[in-house]
């Protein structure tokens, strides 16, 4: 268990230390409020998500901190969401620095709102799902899940995700980071494909499962 806590601890902090440079090393200055307006709504209700977990769902939080894909093609969408991440934040800093591409503050700050409100979503989805991962596998006795969000989309959490990516780029202040992250729909998209090649293979009941819940993603469209 010490191990385990201690690999959580070591991902977040590197995590946010990542983060921190990405976002103020461009900006040139630490008075960048987008910077620090980030900071506070993603990495504290995160650590606060990430500690009630370790108490009262200490397997989930394993499944959540595993990240090793074994697919290849999802190994370069992680790849390739990552790129997407460093070209945001270092275009973002940029723009603060240089005084182009600036999204309105207010605008900023509804993003923030947002951005909370789709994490409640997250920790609602997790709550519902006990069996998900950060990556495209089964876990042991998977079952099929298809109460709450799930009886609404196949794939909420991606959904959700996808509303605070793009939340995140219009936070952090820039137009161009916005751009850039519009990338991050595509690549889930790929990945929702593969996922559900992949589960109606190996999950039974899954394909039973598709025909009760039609939408992938967003309700009447996908």
């Amino acid at each position: 268990m010490n191990d385990f806590v201690l690999q959580g601890f070591l991902k977040y902090l590197v995590g946010l230390v990542i983060v921190v440079l990405l976002t103020f090393l461009p900006a040139g200055t630490v008075h960048f409020w987008n910077g620090w307006l980030f900071l506070g709504v993603v990495f504290v209700p995160m650590a606060v998500f990430g500690i009630v977990l370790f108490f009262k769902a200490p397997k989930q939080l394993k499944n959540r901190l595993d990240t090793r894909e074994t697919l290849f093609s999802q190994k370069m969408v992680v790849v390739c969401s990552a790129m997407m991440f460093i070209a945001g934040f270092i275009s973002s800093g940029f723009s603060f620095r240089f005084r182009y591409g600036r999204v309105a503050d207010w605008l900023s700050v509804f993003a923030a709102v947002c951005y909370l409100i789709a994490y409640l979503f997250y920790v609602k989805i997790m709550r519902e799902n006990p069996y998900l991962t950060r990556t495209v596998t089964i876990c042991e006795n998977q079952q099929i899940i298809d109460c709450g969000c799930y009886s609404i989309v196949r794939h909420p959490m991606y959904a959700v995700s996808i509303v605070m990516f793009l939340s995140m780029a219009v936070m952090l202040g820039s137009w161009i980071c916005l751009l850039i992250f519009l990338c991050y729909p595509i690549l889930i998209v790929n990945r929702v494909i593969e996922e559900e090649n992949f589960l109606r293979a190996n999950l039974e009941g899954y394909s039973d499962y598709q025909k009760r819940v039609k939408y992938r993603l967003i309700p009447f469209v996908w």
